[in-house]
């Protein structure tokens, strides 16, 4: 009789505990999937901006407009950085809270490197069960800041504006850091789109060689479709192939720079863009829009090796660039610009470009190793 008692009384204990499991454990994961709300952001397609700022004192304004997103209400951004983001904050989801003892340490480290996160929708002043929604209106619907990674590399540390309660977050399948997605350094979102034009766009092309005058000419449109190229050292007209022509025309559709050079000292930017060009490009529109590009020669730095500047070779897939009328300075690729910066003889009829020879140096010889005898 004592065994059975003893053995309902286990009974009863296990049970209770089972399911006093089972009620904080539900309580516990609708507590976590309430707490997401505040990070999550369902519809991204209401999103009209986004605002980022951290604690070196940079800050970005992401604003949607019909057709593309502007940086700081000034620059089109990337739709490629664009995409990602609002991808991160629909995919963000809660892995789990910081552990109490280790609360504190994550909020201290937190204040001082973080980026403050606010994110701006279209929502309805009414909406009864989201089924019928009323007086629309743009409102700041999430404002939580971002902190550094944790130790295993598998979560964000992240905290809603005025909570106490840090959380650790992740995007499923992503090994990394989600902190680096929310950049306030606006150059991290301009696009890098330099031209963007169609052909029915262009009302003239000039490109001009500072050392080699002879090279110049300027192609400008007279009837649809129909150019005259012209020599810019004496006037006259160049009878050019037409194929060669409309490839060239209708490469502007996306031409891009590889990099912003932010990071290059101004004396030495200044000194750059105060040498004589290697080439100037310019495309003005029929709309009387004109964007320009002059290219200064690139060296390779060789200082390791304790070669001063003027011995550096030049890099033959790079270039310095000047923007203008936006006055940025960035770096280009050969690979995208060289079809560009063809001179004007390439484009006269019955052209052929001579085939590039390569040339090697004399090898030293060198003994010829014994192999074992087997």
């Amino acid at each position: 009789m004592k065994k059975k008692n003893t053995l309902s009384i286990v009974v009863a204990i296990v049970l209770i505990v089972v399911a006093g499991i089972l009620v904080w454990n539900k309580s516990y994961l609708t507590t976590l999937r309430g707490d997401a709300a505040d990070f999550v952001v369902m519809d991204t397609a209401s999103v009209t901006k986004m605002f980022f700022a951290d604690k070196s004192g940079h800050q970005v304004l992401l604003e949607r407009h019909p057709e593309y997103w502007t940086v700081n209400n000034e620059f089109p951004a990337q739709q490629r950085q664009i995409n990602e983001i609002l991808y991160t904050i629909n995919r963000l989801r809660i892995r789990m809270p910081v552990a109490l003892s280790n609360s504190d340490n994550v909020i201290t480290r937190m204040a001082g490197t973080n980026t403050k996160v606010e994110i701006y929708q279209i929502v309805p002043r009414i909406n009864f069960f989201n089924k019928v929604k009323l007086f629309p209106h743009e409102k700041c619907t999430k404002t939580f800041y971002i902190g550094d990674v944790t130790q295993d590399n598998n979560g964000t540390y992240v905290l809603k504006e005025g909570a106490d309660k840090a959380y650790i977050v992740h995007l499923h399948g992503f090994r990394g850091i989600i902190s680096a997605r929310f950049s306030a350094n606006p150059q991290d979102w301009k696009t890098h789109q330099i031209f963007n034009h169609k052909i029915n766009d262009i009302a003239s092309l000039k490109l001009e060689f500072n050392k080699r005058p002879e090279k110049s000419f300027i192609l400008e449109e007279n009837d649809r479709y129909q150019y005259t190229m012209k020599s810019l050292a004496d006037g006259s007209n160049i009878e050019y192939d037409t194929l060669k022509v409309l490839n060239l025309l209708t490469s502007f559709n996306d031409v891009r720079f590889e990099s912003f050079l932010s990071d290059v000292a101004p004396e030495r930017r200044d000194s750059i863009i105060k040498s004589p060009y290697q080439e100037r490009l310019t495309l003005k529109t029929k709309d009387g829009k004109e964007i320009s590009v002059q290219t200064y020669t690139m060296k390779i730095n060789a200082e390791i090796f304790g070669l001063i500047e003027e011995d550096w070779d030049e890099d033959p897939d790079h270039k310095y660039a000047l923007i203008i009328p936006d006055n940025e300075f960035v770096m280009i690729q050969d690979f995208v610009f060289g079809k560009l910066l063809k001179p004007a003889e390439y484009y006269k009829r019955g052209y052929v470009e001579p085939v590039k020879e390569i040339y090697y140096e004399e090898l030293e010889s060198l003994p010829s190793m014994e192999l074992p005898q087997f």
